[in-house]
């Protein structure tokens, strides 16, 4: 008798997420997930010492705007810091992009997570085109002189920093995957743990003490945990004065 094969499940012809791209075609770079999380993490512990907060600013896949001639011509950092430019108090006053002729600071450092779609450009493997904007990394090395450039590979877990030396970058050794920045008494590495629940190993800042900068989330646990054991311990001797007769309540 005869018996038709069912048809195969989605997941079996349909392509996965490995098999499409997750950038947009015309703007490569868009962010996937982890291009969401590491940003973040590196907000949340980007806490130098040696400038005031609020003199200490963050752009997160902020349109980067370099070039006063040319009003359209911008890069998109995935994560970049500037130094002495002023953060906003009021939420009208919030950025909708970095303006560097109006702003008048460059980055200190800018940091670029590797994808499929930008590695070549991102390690400065592009040439620029005829009548086109010229390519990020000469943007950050030849035009905002950028003194530090990082680049982060999730898929090797490979941390690459460059300095400008003169008019070029020159990569720095790092013997280990860190690096301590002096004028921000900050390190930069490659921590493994559990960021929002997920494990990986992930790009963070570090204090002097080898200290991992702790994130919101983790000062507001170790200020219950530091709660619970001051209680138990109150706990403990209030039990122990009971046992020796003496009433706790009533010291």
């Amino acid at each position: 008798m005869y018996s038709p094969e069912l048809p195969l499940p989605p997941e079996k012809i349909l392509p996965t997420m490995y098999d499409l791209p997750s950038e947009d075609p015309e703007e490569p770079g868009v962010p996937d997930e982890f291009h969401v999380f590491q940003p973040q993490l590196l907000r949340d512990t980007c806490q130098p010492t040696t400038y005031p907060a609020n003199q200490v600013f963050v752009g997160t896949d902020l349109n980067l705007y370099y070039d006063g001639r040319h009003h359209g011509w911008y890069k998109r950092p995935d994560w970049f810091l500037a130094l002495g430019v002023e953060r906003a108090r009021q939420q009208s006053d919030l950025r909708w992009s970095y303006v560097i002729w109006q702003e008048g600071i460059a980055p200190f450092l800018v940091v670029e997570l590797l994808s499929p779609g930008t590695e070549a450009d991102d390690l400065g493997q592009t040439l620029r085109e005829v009548n086109q904007p010229p390519t990020k990394w000469q943007v950050y090395e030849q035009i905002l002189r950028v003194p530090y450039y990082a680049v982060f590979d999730r898929y090797e877990n490979q941390f690459r920093l460059f300095q400008l030396v003169g008019t070029h970058y020159q990569a720095i050794p790092l013997p280990e995957p860190y690096y301590w920045f002096e004028e921000l008494a900050l390190g930069l590495g490659i921590w493994s743990g559990v960021y929002n629940g997920i494990e990986g190993q992930w790009l963070r800042w570090q204090q002097l003490d080898s200290q991992w900068v702790a994130t919101a989330e983790e000062q507001a646990q170790q200020s219950r945990q530091q709660a619970e054991q001051a209680q138990q311990r109150a706990e403990r001797l209030a039990e122990r004065l009971r046992s020796l007769g003496i009433d706790p309540d009533g010291l």
